[in-house]
C-alpha cells in the first residue's frame, strides 16, 4: 500500500469510529432548514446539542461545512459534497431496510422505477405487470415525472432505473445509458381553438399572442423547445404557465387557450379521443433519446436485471406482447 493509500484509509477509519447516521442526518435536516434553531426542532433537540453535534462532524472533516450568517447558514463547498453523499446514505439506508423487512415478511424484496410520461410508458407498464405475475411478492413502486427530476431521485439512490431522457452534460459521467428509442415534440391545443381554422400559422403569432404551456426550464423537452425558439430568431413568449405535471397541462390545454408543447406519445390518446389537437405545420424533431439510466458501479439486483431483461423484451415485440 502506497503512504497515501495508507494515509487515506487511516483517515477513513477515522471517520468511521467519528461519524454516524445520526449525524448524516443531522445534516440533512440542517441542510433542508438551513437554521439551527428550525433544524433542532425538526430533531427535537435543543439547539445547543445540535451545534456540538454539528461542531463534531466539522472536527472530524477538519473544516467548515456551513457558514454562519445572521439570518442562517449555508452550505460551503464541502458542506454540499457531505449533504449529497448523506442523502445518498440515508436512502440507501431505507432502501436496504425495506427490503430485509420485505424479505423477512417472506417477500423478494423492492423495486423503485421512474419512467418519463410517453417514452416507453407502456412497454414499462406491462414489463412490470410480467414481473409481478412471475413474482407476486415484490414489491414495486413506480413513479412519471420529468426526466431531470427522474435523474436527481437516480442520483439519490430513491430509484433503482430511470427510463428517460439525459440532460445536464456530466450525467453521462455518472450514469450508464442505453437508449430504446425517440419522439418528437408536437405543439397542441384544446379542440375548437381558433388557430386551427387557420391554414397557415407563423411561428410569430404563436410566440406573440398565445399563452404557452411549459415544462420545467430544466427538461429536456423544455431545453429542445428553447433551442427551437433561437433557431426561429424568436425570443421566449411572455405569456406562459411552466407545470411540473403532465396531467395536469392535459387538463390545462383542454380549459385555456394556451399552445401545449409535449412529446407525441404522451399526448395521442388525447389526440385519439378528440380532446386536444395537433398544430401539424409545426413540430420539434431531433430530440435527444430515452433509454434505460443507471447509476454507474451500482450494484444490480436480481429482481432490477430480470426488470431490464422483460422490459428489453417488451421493446422488441411491442406492449401487447
Amino acid at each position: 500500500m502506497t503512504d497515501h493509500a495508507a494515509a487515506t484509509s487511516s483517515k477513513t477509519q477515522g471517520l468511521f469510529k467519528r461519524l454516524r447516521y445520526r449525524h448524516l442526518y443531522m445534516l440533512v435536516t440542517l441542510g433542508t432548514h438551513k437554521n439551527l434553531h428550525r433544524a433542532a426542532e425538526a430533531l427535537h433537540m435543543s439547539q445547543p446539542t445540535l451545534t456540538r453535534m454539528l461542531q463534531e462532524v466539522e472536527d472530524a472533516f477538519g473544516c467548515s461545512l456551513f457558514d454562519r450568517q445572521p439570518r442562517g447558514m449555508t452550505p460551503t463547498p464541502v458542506g454540499e459534497e457531505l449533504l449529497k453523499f448523506a442523502h445518498s446514505a440515508l436512502n440507501s439506508l431505507d432502501r436496504c431496510v425495506e427490503d430485509l423487512t420485505a424479505r423477512a415478511q417472506g417477500g423478494y424484496g423492492h423495486l423503485a422505477i421512474g419512467v418519463v410520461m410517453g417514452s416507453a410508458l407502456d412497454e414499462v407498464v406491462v414489463t412490470i405487470a410480467t414481473l409481478k405475475k412471475a413474482s407476486p411478492q415484490l414489491g414495486i413502486r413506480m413513479m412519471s415525472d420529468t426526466s431531470d427530476l427522474l435523474i436527481d431521485l437516480l442520483e439519490q439512490e430513491r430509484l433503482d432505473v430511470a427510463i428517460a431522457r439525459l440532460g445536464a452534460p456530466g450525467d453521462r459521467s455518472r450514469f450508464e445509458f442505453e437508449p430504446l428509442g425517440n419522439d418528437r415534440l408536437v405543439f397542441a391545443v384544446r379542440a375548437g381553438h381558433p388557430l386551427l381554422e387557420q391554414p397557415a400559422i407563423p411561428v410569430e403569432q404563436m410566440v406573440q399572442n398565445w399563452t404557452w404551456l411549459l415544462q420545467p426550464a430544466a427538461s429536456p423537452g423544455r431545453k429542445a423547445l428553447e433551442r427551437w425558439w433561437a433557431d426561429q430568431d424568436m425570443l421566449p413568449p411572455g405569456m406562459t404557465i411552466e407545470c411540473s405535471s403532465i396531467w395536469a397541462m392535459l387538463q390545462l390545454v383542454q380549459l385555456t387557450d394556451a399552445i401545449m408543447v409535449l412529446s407525441e406519445a404522451v399526448i395521442h390518446d388525447h389526440v385519439r379521443t378528440g380532446l386536444i389537437s395537433i398544430i401539424e405545420q409545426h413540430a420539434i424533431e431531433g430530440l435527444a433519446p430515452y433509454g434505460i439510466i443507471l447509476r454507474k458501479g451500482a450494484p444490480r439486483s436480481k429482481e432490477l436485471q430480470q426488470f431490464l431483461s422483460h422490459l428489453r423484451g417488451a421493446m422488441k415485440t411491442g406492449p401487447s406482447a
